[in-house]
């Protein structure tokens, strides 16, 4: 690599597509934020890398991206081999490219991130996927050689997704079962389109059949069809369940008029968004234990909004009212900014919307009228004190900083967690007490659970987390799957003569 390649950051700043105008985005425009590189800007950026000997950026990407290896593909236009490069440790990487933290992952870790910006990752890997999409590529599995034997997956989230993938990589028929009416989880129907638009996701389904996978698509395990008729008909079975089961905080009053759950609320705004119904569209009869599954929403228009929770999932909510016309969005969260979840760089798009953050604002109770209509939150102002046992210093309260914030509208972003179903607790899986289903350990393969052939992996084993998470431990768990398969057929084989 010549010299001037070599230092190309000096000359190139870091740069990100183009994003839709902030006037638009305040008046109710859903697209994505983020425009689409060309390819002689995502040839730019790609330039920059480093090539490090030992690159941060991959090794920090839970898939372990061959990050360099494709940014070169891209500068020299082998757009095809790099969106195969992508799929060889990604099932999901347009997807990723979008919606991951790069700020806290890959781009977090670029050597160049101190100083001269890190390279533009995520809009990299976005470009060569689209545009290796647009060109026709398909992934190429004609020297797969079938195997006849069959897996269930149950839940089209990324996990299962992931899991699926592989799994016809391998020569597996994958069937997956999920209650929802569209494949993708809650990157269907959490995450809003200004994040991640739905045609990409039709588009991954319409590869993935492509690929020979098959959904069955408002099927409810334990409802139309049992676990055991999944093990009887299949030969092995993956749980991709997810993490559903709302955290609420127990704050008294949280039963007022006015106050949502921000699953739900995503939810049924993302199905108003995409065109659905926009009063009451149950999913498919069935509701999420934990809270009702659809929710009849309240005209944000002018309103006072308060989300609760400084994670994505509540930046989600906050940039979401703002698209709906909110006359005041305020994000409350009871640690200082520094010690937020969420991506900072959600952070900084919410706050260029108009959204107002209060840090060190810890919530005591809502506050309703004498009908029950909510009024406000109070709140008490906290300091950081010692760290727990994650290493996070906890809140502590500061006597007598109690206040009202006014609310017409509370939306509750703490978080979900997960939840072994009953009827995989019926079929005597393990389950931890906070409700995440347990795989692995001695005499299991990786991504086993207490049944010998059902499979686990995402949300469901990790607790609520990242999308590429979700995806790795599918990809991972479809090798375990593989592998049992594989030595099950060996001991089978008839001796040779």
């Amino acid at each position: 690599m010549s010299r001037k390649q070599v230092f190309q950051f000096l000359d190139l700043p870091r740069e990100m597509p183009r994003r839709i105008p902030v006037e638009l985005r305040t008046s109710g425009d859903w697209g994505e934020l983020y425009g689409k590189f060309g390819h002689a800007e995502a040839s730019h950026q790609s330039g920059r890398c480093l090539d490090c000997g030992n690159p941060y950026c991959s090794w920090k990407c839970p898939v372990h991206n061959a990050i360099p290896q494709w940014l070169q593909l891209v500068q020299e236009n082998r757009i095809l081999e790099a969106a195969e490069l992508c799929h060889s440790t990604n099932p999901l990487p347009e997807v990723c490219g979008r919606v991951c933290p790069q700020d806290r992952l890959c781009e977090g870790s670029c050597t160049l991130n101190d100083g001269f910006g890190a390279v533009t990752i995520g809009a990299v890997e976005k470009y060569i996927v689209d545009t290796a999409f647009a060109q026709g590529w398909r992934p190429d599995l004609s020297e797969v050689v079938p195997t006849g034997r069959r897996v269930a997956v149950v839940g089209a989230g990324p996990a299962g997704i992931g899991c699926a993938d592989r799994l016809a990589r391998a020569g597996i028929q994958a069937v997956v079962y999920d209650r929802y009416e569209q494949i993708g989880g809650l990157l269907q129907f959490g995450i809003p389109t200004f994040k991640l638009d739905k045609t990409v996701i039709a588009q991954r389904r319409e590869v993935l059949e492509g690929m020979g996978i098959e959904f069955r698509l408002g099927v409810e395990v334990g409802r139309d069809v049992t676990v055991e008729q999944l093990l009887e008909e299949y030969d092995a079975v993956f749980l991709g369940t997810g993490a559903y089961r709302y955290t609420d905080g127990g704050l008294p009053g949280q039963d007022a008029e006015g106050v949502l759950p921000a699953l739900p609320f995503l939810v049924q705004n993302g199905r108003i968004v995409a065109g659905n119904d926009p009063a009451h569209v149950a999913s498919m009869g069935r509701p999420i234990a934990g809270w009702e599954d659809t929710i009849r929403l309240p005209d944000l228009a002018g309103k006072r909004v308060v989300v609760l929770g400084g994670g994505d999932t509540g930046m989600d909510c906050v940039r979401s009212a703002i698209r709906l016309g909110a006359g005041k969005v305020t994000c409350a969260y009871r640690r200082d900014e520094a010690s937020m979840p969420g991506s900072a760089r959600e952070v900084g798009n919410a706050r260029e919307e108009g959204v107002r953050f209060l840090f060190n604002r810890q919530p005591l109770a809502i506050e309703a009228d004498a009908d029950g209509r909510v009024i406000g939150v109070r709140v008490v102002e906290t300091r950081l004190g010692d760290a727990d046992a994650r290493g996070r210093r906890n809140a502590v309260a500061i006597e007598g900083s109690e206040s009202v914030l006014e609310a017409d509208v509370v939306i509750i972003a703490f978080g979900f967690a997960a939840e072994v179903p009953e009827w995989a607790a019926a079929l005597g899986i393990e389950g931890t007490p906070n409700g995440r289903i347990v795989t692995g350990g001695a005499g299991r393969l990786p991504y086993q659970t207490s049944h010998p052939r059902v499979f686990a992996g995402g949300d469901a084993v990790r607790g609520a987390d990242l999308v590429v998470t979700a995806v790795a431990e599918g990809r991972d768990a479809a090798q375990s799957i593989a592998g049992m398969l594989a030595a099950q057929a060996r001991t089978t084989e008839p001796a040779a003569a």
